[in-house]
């Protein structure tokens, strides 16, 4: 049996500090996940068309800049690109209620926030999953990434039906403001961090922009660990989104449900993912991380199939049992691939291979969000949900087709000497922060 070392009595300030960037960013992204289309369709009356344009924009950042963005967080300091990323967010969802309360508010300017949001979110990921491995070490990445995957999708239980509740007491224009403030709150309890304790920037390398961006791409699609992995979450993001993005548009529009139902048929979501992140190890530790990553995929795509048959009554219960599922292989290979492909990237390359990761998952994202959009528009709402219901159902395959298929443990590359010692001091009792 496959085993790891137990978790840390005791976190280190550090990760204890990254770990409340993450709980309060989690409550205000979950919000917005929810008024913004709802805003959309509720306030600006939008049509399934520009819903999906939404969404695309949404994540089309990482099809811009987000190959570049690695190089560029591999070159700075991991804590003043989150905190410049947070403050920017917070002052882009703090607009939309503002330009609403005046009046001015369009369908135009929600478009630039969800994009230039997007861009936010692109350096903020990719250097918050870079900076990790020095905060803890790369032996507690999978315990580390399980209790930050496990309260991600507590708040994602609770946030969202909250979020729910809050759009359709308050209205969707004015639960903004609670997204905006948490990204302000983020970007304050960050200047805590010690600057010192992010990675080793690349210093004394001469490389060209080009050939360190390239480096990083060959060193993902170029391993056989790393390629498969990336089109399987890939793929599930492509075709899970074709579902989530015409969600609001069948809730609030064909079945007549409020936006509080709305959110708690998403808040299941929440409980799956959270059942997938606390059953990640245990499943790897007992049947090894190759196949954590390919059997629960298998062994929930008939349940999939059950979200297109949403309807009021029984069907609602039903769908979101599908949604459940679905949503706990997710939080599976949440934990045990970033897991992998953090113990498997040196550290001098991990902005870049974490920014040609959200490059090609959230790509897939936006795709998913246009071609929902395109079905929604000139098919219909269900056929959306079904073909994104039928390639979910396949999305295991290119794990189960390479090497990763019998892995029992992911290999895991030496840390550099600067990154040894950085963990050593992050971790030692009477480490202080700076401001």
């Amino acid at each position: 049996m496959v085993t790891h070392p137990h978790p840390p009595a005791r976190w280190s300030r550090a990760f204890r500090q990254l770990y409340a960037v993450s709980v309060v960013g989690s409550i205000g992204q979950q919000v917005a996940l929810l008024a913004v289309p709802v805003l959309a369709v509720g306030v600006l009356r939008a049509t399934p068309g520009q819903v999906g344009l939404l969404g695309v924009l949404g994540t089309a950042a990482f099809l811009l800049i987000g190959l570049p963005a690695g190089v560029w967080v591999d070159r700075a300091d991991r804590r003043t690109v989150m905190i410049v990323a947070d403050l920017v967010r917070s002052a882009l969802f703090a607009s939309v209620p503002l330009a609403w309360w005046a009046g001015w508010l369009t369908i135009g300017q929600l478009y630039l926030v969800v994009l230039l949001a997007g861009a936010g979110t692109v350096f903020f990921d990719v250097a918050e999953q870079s900076y990790l491995p020095a905060v803890v070490g790369r032996e507690r990445l999978v315990a580390a990434n399980s209790l930050l995957v496990s309260t991600g999708a507590t708040i994602q239980i609770g946030g969202r039906a909250l979020g729910g509740f809050l759009v359709q007491l308050i209205g969707a224009p004015v639960a903004l403001v609670l997204n905006a403030a948490a990204y302000l709150v983020s970007a304050l309890v960050l200047t805590r961090l010690r600057r010192d304790a992010a990675p080793a920037r690349q210093a004394g390398r001469r490389d060209g922009f080009g050939r360190q961006l390239a480096e990083g791409v060959r060193h993902v699609l170029g391993n056989p660990l790393l390629r498969p992995l990336a089109l399987s979450l890939a793929g599930t993001n492509l075709t899970v989104n074709l579902m989530t993005t015409m969600l609001p548009v069948v809730f609030l529009r064909e079945l007549g449900l409020g936006a509080a139902t709305l959110g708690l048929f998403l808040g299941a979501g929440g409980v799956g993912a959270l059942l997938g992140a606390v059953t990640a190890r245990p499943l790897a530790d007992r049947i090894g991380h190759g196949p954590a990553l390919w059997l629960p995929g298998l062994v929930v795509a008939p349940l999939g199939a059950l979200v297109p048959l949403i309807d009021t009554g029984p069907a609602l219960w039903l769908a979101g049992f599908g949604w459940l599922a679905i949503a706990w292989r997710t939080g599976i290979g949440n934990v045990i691939g970033v897991s992998l492909r953090q113990r498997a990237t040196p550290d001098a390359l991990l902005g870049r291979m974490n920014a040609v990761f959200r490059f090609l998952l959230f790509g897939a994202i936006a795709v998913g969000a246009a071609l929902s959009g395109l079905l929604g528009q000139y098919a219909s709402l269900h056929t959306a949900l079904w073909i994104g219901a039928a390639g979910t159902a396949l999305t295991w395959l290119p794990i189960f087709c390479s090497p990763l298929r019998a892995l029992a443990e992911p290999p895991t590359v030496a840390a550099s000497p600067r990154e040894a010692a950085t963990v050593a001091d992050a971790s030692a009792p009477s480490a202080g922060t700076g401001r």
